[in-house]
């Protein structure tokens, strides 16, 4: 009897959806979000913004039926950027400023001995009590995944995304761990998910007595399970799965980060366009024969993914009630093989070693932004609006037609979005602080941009630069504008808050504020 009663319900429920193409009324009411963040993408690394080398069409697209966003900003590095994003705070106020390796455990960079014991494994892990954009979504009504990059949590630890908001997880905890593309696990939820890779140290070099353009000897650094794909199907899945009831995936694919590992078809396709190149032996990373066929690869197999993202939505008729949103959480990098310089990597900012990722200057935080958005914004818009990581929390919240915490330092961009521009709040400042590289700070203030750096050696010198007239903050006109150094010396002392954990403190910011 149980059985013919299921048969009937199926019957009569399955084909209102198949006639009409629309999903049940909390689906129409609630738009699903997909937020698709990459790891280490240049502000200058997707044709829409100025690449000319790297082939994006998907994200390409995006742009095109969307809008982007000229003046968005991150982060220096990656678990940082990720924590402001999704709890609201800049990082003068925010418990994680820094990459957190939590090395009181032992050997963590060790990589045989992380897939020996997964106490080893991830970054320090954040609060209990930490509220996140997940945990806001979820007690709104939205089923929560991320699928990718965490780091933010070690395994069986409080951090852990299951206990942050997020309902389904799958991907790399720990990102240590996808400083390789094929490693001997991944996690779901709260369980590892063993994968056919032998577990290698990408820290090595190419044999000395090996021919290093003889690409046979590079076979050791190309496995069997490539960790993208595995992702990009986990994605697709969750998606699937929760076509009837609003979601939210956080897509925080490792691409186009070191190591270069990608997809023969990819790197094949750049080596003909490209040419020869000079291998990049190792070191830091894997060794790589075609170092920059092999990054250019990277970045369109994530360009294909999305490109699997937006049909996937469009064959379960909801493209039209998602937000897809694309950025990257830090500026290009400078090591493992990369020629972010040789790319453009950065567009019209810096991006060598000082400048990209790991520095405050533009090359190293500000980072492609691209929101579309069917029927709701203008397709073809762009914004110069100067907003950042932190105001996603606030924009989602608007979007999902809930309460944005009342601490957060973040400014809704929904306005914008929706072509309200004149109703936008605007910052009357951002504020980074940074304590690696040896201890920097900075404010974009209008036009204006200050920075700090060697703040460990006790330097409180701010330069001063006019974006307008030099966007790649060469000239110091401190001197010029004493009253304008003056103000963001003010904003660098009101905007810091002594950082609840030690290792992140600045003393030098700690006895100018005491």
């Amino acid at each position: 009897m149980k059985i013919f009663f299921v048969t009937i319900l199926v019957i009569f429920i399955l084909p209102v959806n198949l006639v009409s193409g629309q999903t049940i009324q909390n689906q129409e009411t609630k738009p699903n979000i997909v937020f698709i963040l990459a790891d280490d993408l240049g502000y200058g690394e997707l044709g829409v913004y100025g690449q000319k080398k790297i082939e994006t069409p998907h994200i390409d697209q995006l742009a095109k039926n969307g809008m982007t966003f000229s003046q968005h900003y991150a982060f220096p590095v990656c678990a940082p950027s990720r924590y402001l994003l999704l709890t609201g705070k800049h990082s003068g106020h925010a418990f994680i400023r820094d990459n957190h390796e939590w090395s009181e455990r032992g050997d963590v960079w060790n990589f045989k001995a992380m897939e020996a014991n997964p106490f080893l494994e991830g970054q320090f892990p954040i609060p209990d009590s930490t509220v996140t954009l997940a945990k806001l979504l979820k007690e709104a009504g939205y089923t929560t995944g991320i699928i990718g990059k965490w780091g933010l949590g070690a395994p069986m630890t409080v951090g852990e995304p299951n206990n942050q908001g997020f309902d389904y997880f799958y991907g790399f905890n720990c990102q240590r761990q996808d400083h390789t593309y094929y490693p001997g696990h991944l996690w779901e939820n709260g369980y590892r998910v063993p994968l056919s890779n032998k577990v290698v140290d990408p820290n090595v070099k190419l044999p000395r007595d090996a021919d290093s353009l003889d690409g046979g000897n590079y076979a050791l650094y190309q496995q069997y399970d490539y960790a993208p794909d595995y992702l990009i199907q986990s994605a697709l899945t969750f998606i699937e799965r929760n076509r009837n009831d609003p979601f939210f995936l956080f897509f925080t694919t490792p691409l186009p980060h070191v190591s270069l590992q990608a997809p023969e078809k990819w790197v094949n396709y750049y080596r003909r366009k490209f040419g020869d190149e000079t291998p990049f032996t190792g070191g830091s990373y894997f060794p790589c024969r075609y170092p920059r066929a092999t990054y250019a690869a990277m970045i369109s197999t994530l360009d294909e993914q999305v490109g699997q993202i937006v049909q996937k939505l469009k064959d379960l008729h909801i493209l039209n009630n998602t937000i897809i949103i694309f950025s990257s959480d830090n500026g290009p990098t400078y090591n493992g093989g990369s020629d972010s310089p040789w790319f453009n990597s950065a567009g019209p900012f810096k991006s060598e070693y000082g400048w990209g990722k790991g520095f405050v200057h533009e090359g190293g935080i500000r980072v492609p932004l691209i929101v579309q958005w069917p029927n709701k914004i203008r397709r073809g818009s762009k914004s110069d609006l100067i907003s950042a990581n932190w105001d996603m929390l606030p924009t989602l919240c608007t979007v999902a037609g809930i309460s944005t915490p009342g601490d957060t330092d973040g400014i809704s961009m929904a306005p914008t979005l929706l072509g309200n521009a004149g109703q936008q709040k605007e910052h009357p400042h951002l504020y980074w602080e940074f304590p690696s590289y040896g201890g920097q700070q900075a404010v974009r203030m209008g036009k204006w941009k200050a920075i700090r750096k060697d703040l460990k050696k006790g330097n409180l010198h701010i330069r001063l630069f006019d974006l307008e007239k030099d966007i790649q903050e060469l000239h110091d006109i401190s001197h010029v504008y004493p009253e304008v150094v003056k103000v963001m010396e003010n904003i660098m002392r009101a905007e810091h808050r002594t950082p609840e954990i030690a290792s992140f403190r600045i003393e030098a910011l700690e006895q100018e504020n005491d």
